[in-house]
């Protein structure tokens, strides 16, 4: 039960840092020339390349995912941060190597996907094949729940003293 609700967290936490991420990227692209339309494109080519081909749309259908709804927040943690160490890469090469504009950008990212992509495939693991996982929002309540049970019953949890 301790290990499940581990793994709940360090997805939760995973998805923030990619939200944290594509903020900082967003950012960071209209400096350099990318509008908002223009991110989504990016982005979109970039789960391309990560995805095997496979669209972002795509993925949305294959996992059942709500059109309305972002696709990090159904797929497991290992993708989930693919998707940020892409995203981190080519945020940090827009910077050193001052691209500008949303092709030369768009070229970056979706070098960066197909690398983390590479790495993924070299460790048997195909993004486009993993199942999609329960929904990020209800994974917060759920925690926020647990949380707040934890809160009104501190005893439930035996001590765990250090050594």
């Amino acid at each position: 039960m301790l290990e499940k609700h581990i793994a709940m967290l360090e997805r939760l936490e995973a998805r923030h840092k990619l939200s944290q991420t594509e903020k900082e990227l967003s950012s960071v692209l209209y400096q350099h020339g990318v509008d908002d339309q223009g991110f989504a494109r990016i982005r979109s080519k970039g789960d391309q390349a990560l995805f095997g081909g496979s669209t972002t749309i795509e993925m949305k259908r294959k996992l059942r995912v709500p059109e309305s709804r972002a696709l990090a927040d159904f797929l497991p943690t290992i993708t989930i941060k693919a998707k940020d160490f892409a995203g981190e890469i080519t945020h940090f090469n827009v910077k050193k190597e001052n691209l500008q504009g949303e092709n030369r950008i768009a070229e970056e990212h979706v070098k960066n996907n197909q690398g983390v992509r590479r790495v993924l495939i070299e460790s048997n693991i195909y993004p486009e094949e993993l199942p999609a996982e329960e929904d990020i929002k209800k994974l917060e309540k759920q925690i926020k729940k647990e949380g707040e049970k934890l809160m009104e019953h501190p005893g439930i949890l035996p001590l765990i003293e250090s050594t």
